[in-house]
C-alpha cells in the first residue's frame, strides 16, 4: 500500500530522494501485515511532515526492490532484521538511504544508518508520538550541532561529503566556530578538513533572536513579524533563525520557527563576543553574555552585518534582523 502525506493512496506517490541526502522528504514504512495498524498510526501522527510517506508490507526481498526510491526507511521491525537484510546494499552515506527502527509499542525510535541523512529526523519526529529516540550519532549524543544538521538549518546541502569528519570533530571539541559566508564570483581553494556548504535557495535576512525564559510562540510570532514589518520585510524573505546556545531550548522559538518553515542556528557565546552589536546589553553586565539577537543576527549574515538593530516585543521576546 502507498500513502502521500495527505492520506490518500496511490500506486506510487513516491519519488526520487532528494539530493543532498541530509533531509528525509520521501520516507516509506516497512512493516509486516500483523504490524499494519501501527504503521497507519505513524501516518496519522507524522505523514504531514513529509512530501510522501509510503507503507510497503514486509517481504524478504522488500528493501532490494525499493532501494533509492526513498530518503528514509522506517522499519517497524526488529533492529536485526533491518541490519541484515540492509547490509549488502550499503555503499556510500551520502547516496544511501537513512533507515530508522521502531518497536510496535512506539517504544524506541533507532537510527541505524544515516543518522545524519534523515534517520535522526524521523527519529525526533517519532518522538512526537511517545517513542524515545535512541541516536548514537556523536554531535547529538554531546548535543551539539554538526555541520550536517547546520546544513538543514541554513537550506544548504554538503558538497565536500568526506570533509564532516574533521569538521564534525571540530564541533565536538568546540573548535568550528560559525559557518563563513561567501559571495561570488569566486574562486576559492579549500583543504580536506573544510566542509563547503552550497545554499539551496537565494539569501535573505536571518532573524537574530534572544528571549526571556518561557517565551511563548505566539509572542515569537508578533515580534518577528513586527520586527520585519518595520525593515520592509516579510517571512518570504527570512533564510534562518539565529540565537546563542543558552537559548537554543526555548520551546516557544522552536515551535515559532517549524511553523514558518525555518531551521534554527545556535551560536556559542565565544562567537557571539567577536560579532557583538551595538545596542548596549544588560545580559552583559548580568551573565556575560553579549546581546543575543544583535550578536546572533551579525554572526550569521552573509555580510555580517545588521539590516535592523535589536527590538523588543512584549518584554518577551528581542529580535535583530542580519543580512
Amino acid at each position: 500500500m502507498s500513502t502521500d502525506s495527505d492520506g490518500d493512496s496511490s500506486s506510487n506517490s513516491c519519488k526520487a530522494p532528494d539530493s543532498d541526502g541530509e533531509v528525509a522528504e520521501d520516507i516509506a514504512i516497512v512493516a509486516f501485515e500483523r504490524k499494519m495498524d501501527t504503521a497507519e498510526e505513524i501516518v496519522d501522527g507524522i505523514g504531514d511532515r513529509y512530501e510522501s510517506i509510503d507503507v510497503l508490507e514486509y517481504h524478504g526481498a522488500v528493501f532490494d526492490e525499493h532501494w533509492g526510491e526513498y530518503d528514509c526507511f522506517v522499519g517497524l521491525m526488529a533492529s536485526g532484521i533491518a541490519m541484515r537484510k540492509t547490509a549488502h546494499l550499503l555503499d556510500d552515506k551520502w547516496d544511501d538511504p537513512a533507515i530508522c527502527v521502531v518497536d510496535e509499542e512506539l517504544t524506541w525510535a533507532i537510527p541505524i544508518t544515516g543518522g545524519h541523512h534523515g534517520a535522526n529526523q524521523v527519529a525526533d519526529d517519532l518522538a512526537s508520538m511517545g517513542a524515545v529516540p535512541a541516536m548514537t550519532t556523536a554531535s547529538e549524543a554531546a548535543d551539539k550541532q554538526g555541520v550536517e544538521k547546520r546544513a538543514k538549518a541554513l537550506d544548504a546541502h554538503v558538497v565536500n561529503g568526506d570533509s564532516t569528519v574533521a569538521t564534525n570533530l571540530a564541533v565536538l571539541d568546540d573548535e568550528l566556530g560559525p559557518v563563513e559566508r561567501l559571495d561570488g564570483p569566486k574562486a576559492v581553494v579549500v583543504g580536506d578538513d573544510v566542509t563547503v556548504l552550497k545554499r539551496n535557495s537565494d539569501d535573505g535576512v536571518v532573524l537574530g533572536c534572544g528571549s526571556v525564559a518561557g517565551a511563548d510562540v505566539d509572542q515569537f510570532h508578533a515580534a518577528w513579524e513586527r520586527a520585519l514589518d518595520a525593515a520592509g520585510r516579510d517571512r518570504s524573505d527570512v533564510e534562518f533563525v539565529a540565537t546563542g546556545t543558552r537559548k537554543a531550548d526555548e520551546e516557544g522559538m522552536l515551535a515559532a520557527a517549524e511553523a514558518w518553515g525555518l531551521g534554527v542556528i545556535a551560536f556559542e557565546k565565544e562567537t557571539l563576543e567577536r560579532f557583538e552589536g551595538p545596542t548596549p546589553s544588560r545580559s552583559k553586565e548580568l551573565i556575560g553574555w553579549p546581546g543575543i539577537a544583535e550578536a546572533s543576527a551579525i554572526a550569521a549574515g552573509r555580510e555580517h552585518d545588521l539590516l535592523a538593530e535589536k527590538t523588543r516585543y512584549d518584554e518577551a521576546v528581542t529580535v535583530a534582523i542580519g543580512k
